[in-house]
């Protein structure tokens, strides 16, 4: 593994990528980025980070955003709690720290939603701490460079690894982070397609030596996900659509069409609705499958135009809809179905 320090810094000075959070060492535009990157690909996150940073350019705006307000600038990310936990963070930092952003990698550990990983990308990158940044890239180029038959998702497994890569950091440990994340992400490819030809390490990369790039790291099969069936309805009355806030489980204070847990029949649904004499309207309207880290929701729905409103929900216009309100990912066919719907109409 020292042989590749070299070549891996090299080759990272003359190719890595020009990105918006890389113009500068700020901590805050590198934790931004490290926490929209979770779960989400660098060319779809681009466009976030840059509206982010329009709206909360500073840890102090991120400390006072309203929660709603926050939740639709995350909108189409997902896993909304990385947004409520940056708040949360913010917050801290602000009381704790007098709105600077800590430098040592044990303070930016104990930050709400950091982890190991966040906390040794931000301590290495900005304040060049002797920390390592381990993600998945990180462990696929190392299971390669090494010729490792390891379970890249065990968290030991991933510690100790680590623990190798620390031994070999240079004084510069954020380029070094971010070069071997750069060349998972670009070279060292999963799914059996890496670019050995174009990789810097492929002289010191038992894997490509041996021929077996296709099958290292080893391939974990993913348990099957939990399937849930929904039924969504689209109420609408006098061109104002009903809105429901989920107050527990997944998507927690999010904005959601009013659902129910099962598929229903045209006559199930409005027996569930409870409201059959005011139904002016229905019809069937678009299905959905979303697909959430252990779980699989189907959706069918309903277009239903009404009489009257029902008090228990918030009636709201599209165009309220798409300025104030985070609709999750799930939900959002359902939006462009009424958008089209509503345009057909007019």
């Amino acid at each position: 593994m020292k042989k590749i320090v070299s070549p891996l810094l090299e080759w990272y000075s003359k190719n890595k990528r020009e990105l918006p959070w890389r113009k500068d060492k700020d901590p805050y535009h590198v934790w931004i980025s490290e926490i929209m990157l979770q779960q989400t690909r660098i060319e779809a996150v681009k466009e976030y980070y840059k509206r982010f940073m329009d709206k909360v350019p500073t840890i102090e705006d991120l400390s006072k955003i309203e929660e709603d307000e926050l939740l639709k600038l995350w909108e189409g990310l997902g896993y909304y709690n990385r947004a409520r936990n940056l708040k949360k963070a913010a917050v801290e930092i602000m009381e704790k720290y007098q709105g600077k952003f800590p430098s040592q990698y044990e303070e930016i550990l104990t930050l709400p939603g950091i982890g190991e990983y966040t906390a040794g990308a931000i301590s290495s990158i900005c304040f060049q701490k002797k920390e390592v940044a381990v993600d998945g890239n990180v462990m696929r180029v190392y299971a390669r460079v090494c010729k490792q038959d390891i379970d890249v998702t065990d968290s030991k497994v991933k510690k100790e690894v680590g623990e190798e890569i620390r031994k070999i950091l240079p004084d510069t440990p954020g380029d070094f982070n971010e070069a071997i994340m750069e060349l998972g992400e670009t070279i060292c490819l999963p799914n059996a397609i890496p670019k050995c030809m174009e990789c810097p390490l492929s002289k010191y990369c038992q894997a490509y030596r041996y021929h077996l790039e296709g099958e290292l790291p080893r391939k974990i099969l993913k348990k099957e996900k939990k399937e849930e069936q929904l039924t969504v309805f689209l109420l609408v009355w006098n061109h104002q659509i009903a809105l429901n806030k989920r107050s527990t489980g997944l998507l927690k204070n999010l904005w959601e069409f009013p659902n129910a847990a099962s598929f229903l029949s045209q006559e199930e649904a409005l027996n569930w609705l409870g409201e059959g004499n005011l139904v002016k309207h229905m019809k069937k309207g678009v299905t959905n499958t979303h697909i959430f880290t252990h779980k699989k929701w189907t959706m069918k729905s309903y277009l239903i135009e009404l009489d009257h409103p029902i008090k228990d929900y918030v009636w709201v216009s599209l165009e309220e809809i798409k300025k104030n309100y985070a609709i999750p990912t799930a939900f959002q066919p359902f939006l462009e179905y009424l958008e089209k719907d509503q345009k057909k109409n007019n």
